[in-house]
């Protein structure tokens, strides 16, 4: 079990590290090509592929090229079971930030996010 949070823990910072840095091969190696990113978005539930994603992320100058602090950290994990884990965290790109429900899954051997939920406040 201790294995697996390490391995939950690199796995969430490379997340995190790639979306501070724009890396879409930091974070296509942590995300599942099946997953899509899903939030609530004026009342309406809104998904978004990976590869949609990815584009965005190609497409905008990042947190670190902008010179933008950073504040990211993980709030929780949540080993569920030995193929199945919940990672929450908190990220920033002011004035946006960030709550992440990282939903990952045990994929020949190797934990990957297969769906991503969050929220989006604006202006703290």
């Amino acid at each position: 079990m201790n294995d697996d949070i390490k391995a939950l823990e690199a796995a969430t910072q490379l997340y995190l590290d790639g979306l501070y840095e724009g890396d879409v091969e930091k974070l296509a190696s942590v995300f599942h090509p099946t997953s899509a990113l899903t939030q609530s978005q004026g009342g309406e539930l809104k998904v978004v592929p990976r590869e949609q994603w990815f584009e965005a992320v190609r497409n905008r100058t990042s947190p670190k090229e902008s010179g933008l602090e950073r504040g990211d950290h993980v709030l929780a994990i949540d080993l569920v079971g030995p193929s199945m884990a919940l990672v929450k965290v908190k990220c920033q790109m002011p004035p946006r930030y960030f709550t992440d429900l990282l939903s990952f899954l045990k994929v020949d051997g190797k934990w990957v996010v297969a769906q991503k939920v969050f929220m989006t406040e604006t202006g703290k």
